[in-house]
């Protein structure tokens, strides 16, 4: 296990106007917001993703295409997800830290077109792993009984460092471990101090549930586990107190930035996290909640921008300073 590293420097929330006005309290509007984006390799890519109506996966020339309007009306940043070809997932994911992989490509790029953006990466295997989990996985009986192995949280550990550090290099501003393991903050800041990345924000998914929401961005980040799932290291919906102590704990290993997910669903979450902490406070609208919504509209049930405004309105009066949302994509919802 790496010892805690704790390193509060709040100024590397403050190096930046665009970084500043991300992390002031003020909106909902795009300029709290974070456009989770899915980016495949190539160029010309533009895949629509079924179960998210309205969202793709794009390659990095495309994104940069479609970021123009959004960036000029004040779009607080994105979270860069790669999206890998299935014949390049390893047991140990070892295409998250190639220099010359999706992500860093797709950073030195947008850092290019776009370099006042505010631009975060998620740190965490499942998009790289043959097996779709979110760390090493551990078979002590059987290789080929992957089904009764666990988790090896330790030895995942120096992977998630090489990766956020992979990223840092890129272009990142901040990187945000989603992964949860015990102990992936500490690594992640201690890794960037020792690398000299002093100024890279670390937005940790702190209190990260293993919630039934996530469906459609495992379709649209094809990184659903091939066993199991991931109830052994995600959060436990029903367990407040322990969901409350993973944010102190990445609060003292050094997190600049706080984030609760799903959203919608954990609000009393939101605001017990809020009262518990000083630092700026994310919460994930997740790729359920997104869908939901569009299935009541086209259904009927209500109007989309309204429905929209009322659900981003509630996450921000919980508590949360930023949004990762699909819905920032929708940038006239929020001009009215």
């Amino acid at each position: 296990m790496f010892a805690p590293f704790p390193i509060s420097r709040p100024r590397r929330l403050r190096r930046t106007a665009a970084l500043r006005r991300l992390t002031a309290a003020s909106g909902p509007g795009l300029p709290d917001m974070l456009w989770p984006v899915f980016v495949v390799a190539g160029e010309n890519q533009r895949q629509p993703i079924d179960s998210m109506p309205g969202q793709e996966r794009m390659s990095a020339d495309e994104l940069c295409r479609s970021l123009e309007p959004l960036v000029a009306r004040g779009l607080g940043g994105l979270m860069l997800f790669g999206v890998e070809a299935e014949c390049a997932k390893t047991p140990d994911g070892a295409r998250a830290w190639d220099e010359n992989g999706i992500v860093p490509l797709a950073l030195r790029r947008l850092k290019q077109a776009y370099p006042e953006l505010p631009l975060f990466t998620d740190v965490c295997l499942c998009g790289y792993t043959d097996h779709g989990h979110c760390g090493l996985w551990h078979c002590p009986d059987s290789a080929t009984s992957p089904a009764g192995g666990c988790i090896d949280n330790d030895a995942t550990l120096p992977l998630l460092a090489r990766m956020a550090l992979t990223h840092a290099a890129a272009g990142a501003d901040g990187v945000a471990p989603s992964a949860m393991m015990d102990g992936q903050v500490a690594a992640i800041r201690q890794a960037l101090e020792a690398a000299g990345h002093h100024d890279t924000v670390l937005l940790s998914y702190s209190t990260k549930f293993a919630s039934a929401l996530y469906g459609p961005f495992r379709d649209a980040a094809e990184s659903a586990p091939r066993h199991g799932d991931r109830r052994s290291y995600q959060a436990d919906p029903a367990n407040l107190a322990a969901a409350l102590r993973e944010s102190v704990l990445d609060e003292a290993e050094g997190a600049d930035i706080l984030m609760v997910k799903p959203a919608t669903f954990y609000l009393d979450v939101i605001q017990r996290v809020r009262q518990q902490t000083s630092l700026p406070l994310a919460a994930y609208n997740v790729s359920g909640e997104y869908a939901m919504l569009h299935s009541l509209a086209a259904a009927g049930g209500g109007d989309l921008p309204a429905l929209v405004r009322e659900n981003l309105l509630a996450i921000r009066r919980a508590g949360a300073d930023i949004i990762l949302t699909y819905w920032a994509k929708y940038h006239a919802f929020f001009e009215t």
